[in-house]
């Protein structure tokens, strides 16, 4: 039974918003990744003490004289440069790769949630803003997904604009995709007893198996103490099979020795279905002692398979143990995506609602570059991608690899823009001789994107200009939220671009939405805010 078995979101978010005290500023301890707040009703002073034995001695006393060895924590996260303004007399042109990871966002609600403070490293904006669904078009003609922009108020810099650039994926009907070969690969070592890791990965998994058709075909790979073969190849037709083999999969022993993510890739070359789906999906708390050495060589290997046409996923997991700088790498490097599931309803929706998008790609590599006209704009900056930052001359480069987009995935950026009119000032490269003269239009910017066919090497190119025409003074309501989850992101962050933002005026945009009233995704959220504007009031 999981720790918070959540049957309804609204409600018991409800009464969490009661109970927590966790949108504060975090407290840390250098090295020692995400420090939980003090607990609401169990400390009124918290004080983090180090002692010389080291990071394992963590330890907090209050004021009533409580003291107790805190939990073993070793989660990691990559640290995050937020990008400053700079001008397009300087840079004029931005590029980047897209991201659908969505697991920042369930990473985050899972702190708010069990009473903990957030790791301003946890935060990545790009994966909460993609987490959620947005009206945008369905695409037409053969390009694989639409294109939508839109110029908005910046809500808390009123001073400044917000640019909204949103890709949609075409939509496929699950029943219509290639068949799939998935090799499920499970850590089942001792870490993994807890309720929220290897019994909800039971749950998950089996969620999966619901829809799966006969055309499929399902492996399972364990690795503890050592590796196991727990089902090759079953297909679609053997669901009572794969049903039972996932009910008595049980956790213990440790990681020493474990050759699983080898035996995976083998299962999957075994099985491997041509122009089908062919995919491994590692889950895990964290450890990643899967029977590859060394980081590098890990990395080489999911890329190289990555090549024959085998995929990598990854679900994180529980608490206290996620690496999520590193699951984030292996997903990317094998051209999957990476998420976190902290409740059945996550995984729900990552294996069951969305799991077209995971299984079917409809374009690769997708790169975006953004050129500013310096006679509109003063200063811009790129909310969020930070780790999907790619160097200019990497956008015609076909070598170079980028995100991938399924079928249905939305993809949003958001640029903050500081128009030429403003009296703010935008940072400066200081050369003596850059480009000063600019040219007069209504144009904006332009957009270039770059994307590959699915069994293509060659890019196509997609060029738009963005003009006066696609500025709103009553923004959408995509708009409106997109901007809402950067806001909250970089409160949670204390960004030193905040501006005006606050909790308050998150909640006061957004509770009289349609789209929030009618999402219970996004209902959700917006109870998230309340949360967190109760404890910052008292």
């Amino acid at each position: 039974m999981l720790k918070r078995k959540i049957t309804s979101l609204i409600p018991v978010l409800l009464m969490i918003a009661l109970l927590l005290a966790s949108c504060g500023k975090a407290q840390y301890a250098p090295d020692m990744g995400a420090v939980p707040s003090a607990a609401p009703n169990k400390m009124s002073k918290t004080e983090y003490l180090i002692s010389e034995s080291g990071p394992d001695s963590l330890k907090y006393t209050n004021s009533s004289g409580y003291e107790s060895i805190s939990d073993f924590n070793t989660e990691e996260y990559n640290a995050i440069v937020e990008r400053g303004f700079v001008s397009p007399l300087a840079e004029p042109m931005s590029t980047f790769s897209i991201d659908v990871d969505t697991a920042s966002y369930a990473n985050v609600r899972r702190f708010l949630m069990d009473g903990f403070t957030v790791p301003p490293d946890a935060v990545r904006i790009e994966e909460m803003i993609n987490y959620f669904r947005y009206d945008y078009p369905n695409p037409d003609g053969d390009v694989p997904f639409s294109v939508t922009t839109e110029i908005g108020p910046c809500p808390w810099n009123e001073e400044n604009k917000l640019l909204l650039i949103g890709l949609k994926g075409r939509e496929v009907d699950i029943r219509d995709i290639p068949p799939s070969n998935l090799v499920f690969l499970i850590d089942v070592s001792g870490s993994m007893l807890d309720a929220n890791k290897l019994p909800l990965v039971k749950e998950a998994f089996l969620l999966l198996v619901e829809n799966l058709r006969p055309i499929d075909r399902i492996s399972i790979v364990t690795y503890a103490g050592s590796e196991s073969v727990v089902l090759n190849g079953a297909t679609g037709e053997d669901k009572l099979a794969i049903t039972r083999a996932i009910q008595d999969l049980g956790a213990g022993g440790s990681t020493a020795g474990a050759r699983g993510i080898l035996t995976a890739y083998k299962i999957a070359q075994e099985n491997f279905i041509e122009n089908g789906n062919n995919r491994v999906i590692l889950a895990t708390d964290g450890d990643f002692n899967v029977g590859v050495t060394s980081e590098g060589e890990l990395t080489r290997l999911i890329e190289k398979e990555r090549e024959k046409g085998i995929y990598l996923s990854v679900l994180g997991f529980g608490t206290g143990n996620i690496k999520d700088n590193k699951m984030e790498a292996l997903a990317d490097h094998g051209n999957g995506n990476y998420a976190y599931i902290d409740t059945i309803l996550e995984a729900r929706k990552v294996l069951v609602e969305e799991m077209g998008g995971t299984l079917l790609t409809i374009a690769k590599d997708v790169k975006l570059q953004v050129e500013f006209n310096p006679a509109k704009v003063k200063g811009y900056r790129l909310i969020g991608y930070e780790n999907r930052m790619l160097n200019n001359e990497d956008f015609d480069d076909d070598t170079k690899d980028a995100g991938e987009m399924g079928a249905g995935h939305r993809v949003t950026a958001l640029y903050e823009i500081i128009p030429a009119d403003s009296t703010a000032e935008a940072a400066s490269n200081g050369l003596k001789y850059q480009q000063t003269q600019v040219v007069k239009s209504d144009e904006w910017l332009s957009i270039k994107i770059r994307y590959k066919e699915p069994d293509q090497d060659q890019s196509n190119l997609l060029t738009l200009a963005v003009d006066d025409s696609h500025e709103n003074a009553i923004p959408s309501e995509s708009f409106t939220f997109a901007s809402s989850v950067a806001e909250f992101g970089m409160l949670l962050r204390d960004s030193k671009y905040k501006g005006q933002a606050s909790y308050e005026n998150i909640y006061g945009r957004l509770a009289g939405l349609p789209s929030v009233k009618s999402d219970p995704y996004k209902a959700e959220f917006l109870q998230l805010v309340k949360i967190c504007m109760d404890q910052e009031l008292r």
